[in-house]
């Protein structure tokens, strides 16, 4: 054992965790034979099989179930070193760690930039996910923040709004409906929606911003991926719900229009999440405030920077727009 490596243990922590080699080289941005040998030279030092295959499913062995208990004591422990070290380096060092759903890789690095500006020598560990990948990273504490849309319900966490995130309905240029003007709602039951996969953040917030016409829509096509969803979209075969954030360089390019559907743009909230109990480095802390004082503002002028903005709320009849120097709410996750 005195030869094990902390790259094998990982590796070996990850592939237990999915019990599925080929999940764990994606979480772990490695190929499916780099964790095979990592697994096997790990396997070698313990003197122990560590996988058993029965049928067609894979289990640990009790010698695997023991060394993913000490896997996870050792990888907690290194992490509270770092933490303890980030803490007497105080804001000006040390490493933010932060998680993000996948539509907020379209501008949340620029966020961190301008985050790291005011802070320098502070290195940053950003990891994108879908929403499972997302909820693993809190619950088993990799991440001191995540950022989504809609907050788990039944993890103890502190979940805060922090800034507006409008979806659309986009389609095609050529599209029949493209040019229409104050789209009924109704209409789009007669339409192929192609989406993320059922779970997904945006699959779930299409779902409550439909509410009980979500059952009558034809969502003909699942996709795990947001660009191979516009790509779809650009084919022609069909519209889609998307993150307005997603969007800005397709509209700008001409690639995809932004359907004029009745009560759309909708707004939702985008949250800053950690465990309630997750005692936060300074630098983490310190970001959590830079997010919940100056994100909205920050993330609404690098969209509109980058030629991104997107389309404003109509305000309901009898409600008045929220003021541009204010941050208006949305509605809290179902």
């Amino acid at each position: 054992m005195k030869n094990v490596t902390l790259r094998q243990l990982r590796v070996f922590a990850a592939a237990a965790r999915h019990m599925n080699f080929s999940r764990a080289a994606e979480e772990l941005h490695l190929s499916q034979p780099a964790v095979s040998t990592q697994i096997k030279e790990f396997a070698s030092h313990v003197g122990l099989p560590l996988f058993e295959r029965i049928g067609r499913k894979t289990y640990l062995t009790p010698a695997g179930e023991e060394m993913l208990q000490c896997a996870k004591a050792i990888t907690q422990r290194i992490k509270e070193a770092e933490d303890a070290l980030a803490q007497l380096k105080g804001v000006t060092g040390g490493r933010l760690n932060v998680a993000v759903i996948s539509a907020g890789d379209y501008f949340f690095p620029r966020v961190l930039a301008a985050f790291g500006a005011g802070h320098p020598g502070i290195t940053f560990n950003l990891t994108v996910h879908n929403r499972e990948g997302l909820l693993r990273q809190l619950a088993d504490n990799l991440t001191d923040l995540a950022v989504m849309v809609r907050p788990p319900r039944d993890m103890d966490i502190v979940a805060m709004p922090f800034a507006p995130h409008l979806y659309v309905i986009v389609a095609a240029p050529s599209h029949p409906l493209a040019r229409a003007r104050q789209i009924p709602r109704a209409a789009l039951n007669r339409e192929r929606f192609v989406q993320r996969e059922e779970g997904s953040d945006t699959w779930n917030s299409m779902r409550e911003v439909f509410g009980r016409q979500f059952s009558r829509l034809n969502i003909a096509m699942e996709i795990r991926s947001t660009e191979t969803i516009k790509q779809a979209v650009v084919a022609g075969m069909g519209i889609a719900f998307l993150s307005a954030h997603t969007i800005g360089l397709d509209l700008l390019v001409g690639s995809l229009v932004v359907l004029d559907v009745q009560d759309f743009p909708a707004m939702l909230n985008w949250y800053l999440v950690h465990n309630r109990t997750k005692r936060l480095p300074p630098v983490a802390a310190a970001f959590k405030d830079f997010l919940m004082h100056q994100g909205a503002a920050l993330i609404e002028r690098l969209v509109q920077a980058g030629n991104q903005a997107p389309p404003r709320v109509r305000p309901q009849a009898g409600t008045k727009a929220p003021p541009r120097s204010k941050r208006p709410r949305g509605r809290r996750p179902s």
